[in-house]
């Protein structure tokens, strides 16, 4: 009769799952393409505690039930990498305009220096993308500025879970809902209020004609800011 293999608890691993030398589990597995998956854990269980030093992470066991249930459900799951998963999605954006392009640069460069970036798809929760926005903001991004990258990170996680990557979007929620919006406010002028400003350019101080000029279109373009 062949020895069950267990781990250095006495616990008897199933099918698929080894404990390395140094303590950490692994899980090997073929995926829905035929491909060979390779998942680490240092714990087995959830019961387990993490080792000390060992950054938190799910148990091996919590993540075959996640990857058999994404199978399931015909989901294939996904090595690519939320940087990978935007320049994906931007490559379908043929045709836009110069702004919209320079717009996209900025999104990938700020992205290439943060660690966010470089995380699997598949491993990317609600609370991760939130985290991630907050840290954007505490770092000095203004909030124009993060509202542009969550406007190409929201579409880019859409895009996998259409394409059957992921289960849902996590960056599905409200962007006011996370972070404080310190963009400068811009009051609407009643017509009152313009009215007077007009006729103390038309009447007042200001003689130029030229000036007065100047005055009434940077006012008017003002207002359509």
């Amino acid at each position: 009769m062949i020895s069950k293999r267990r781990d250095d608890k006495g616990r008897v691993l199933q099918q698929g799952e080894w404990q390395e030398p140094s303590g950490r589990y692994r899980y090997k597995y073929t995926d829905s393409l035929g491909k060979r998956k390779i998942l680490y854990s240092w714990r087995l269980t959830e019961a387990d505690k993490m080792p000390e030093g060992k950054r938190a992470d799910l148990s091996l066991r919590e993540k075959e039930r996640k990857v058999q249930s994404l199978q399931m459900q015909g989901i294939t799951g996904s090595n690519i990498t939320v940087l990978e998963l935007v320049e994906r999605y931007l490559s379908l954006k043929t045709g836009v305009k110069h702004n919209t392009l320079a717009n996209y640069k900025f999104v990938v460069n700020v992205l290439k220096k943060e660690e966010f970036a470089y995380k699997k798809v598949d491993d990317v929760k609600l609370s991760d993308a939130k985290i991630f926005l907050i840290k954007l903001q505490r770092d000095g991004r203004g909030y124009s500025s993060i509202h542009s990258i969550r406007g190409v990170l929201r579409p880019a996680f859409q895009m996998a879970v259409d394409d059957d990557l992921i289960l849902k979007n996590p960056f599905g929620f409200e962007l006011g809902t996370v972070l404080v919006n310190d963009s400068q406010k811009r009051h609407a002028v009643s017509p009152e209020d313009e009215t007077k400003f007009l006729d103390f350019v038309k009447n007042g101080s200001i003689s130029s004609y030229l000036q007065r000029q100047q005055v009434v279109r940077g006012y008017f373009q003002w207002k359509r800011m």
